[in-house]
């Protein structure tokens, strides 16, 4: 499998990634677990370094099946996950406020079962929060927001890597 590194932040990832949410939410009904636990593994068997999963997904429980799938390989793999909708659930409206994203990454730390989150990023922009960290007059935002480490936009959000008792992001 070819390898990519995710802009300079010399995170290294497959060419290829694994979008877990459909194994329990989006299309249809959820996947047996220990079928998508198989499912999970065997990408990983065939190359797959990146797997992406989310909160809102299950909600919660997708960040499980990924967790419980991937434990045994965690420091051969990175794992992304999103935040931004109030309670995990998009119906719910957007939420990437400080105090949420934090309570979402040390909840998604226990879900992932892992010490470090790889590829922490905004599910969907929240219109009621700044986007930019290069604004000067925004002196809120500049104070809690961290150096992004990969791709940032309006789109996708700010990705970083996130570790827990880290003083800034």
């Amino acid at each position: 499998m070819q390898k990519r590194t995710l802009g300079r932040s010399g995170l290294e990832v497959s060419a290829l990634g694994f979008g877990c949410m459909g194994l329990s939410h989006g299309f249809g009904p959820a996947t047996e677990k220990n079928a998508a636990i198989k499912v999970i593994r065997a990408a990983y068997d065939g190359g797959v370094t990146l797997f992406d999963t989310a909160e809102a997904y299950g909600p919660f429980t997708n960040e499980e099946l990924v967790g419980e799938a991937l434990a045994p390989m965690r420091d051969k793999v990175v794992i992304a996950t999103k935040f931004g909708f109030e309670n995990g659930i998009p119906g719910q409206g957007a939420n990437s406020r400080p105090p949420r994203i934090r309570a979402v990454a040390e909840a998604a730390l226990k879900r992932l079962r892992t010490d470090v989150i790889d590829l922490f990023y905004q599910h969907r922009v929240d219109p009621n929060v700044p986007r930019s960290p290069n604004n000067p007059s925004d002196r809120s935002f500049r104070a809690w927001w961290p150096t992004p480490t990969g791709c940032c936009s309006v789109i996708c959000g700010c990705a970083l890597t996130w570790r827990p008792g880290t003083a800034a992001w």
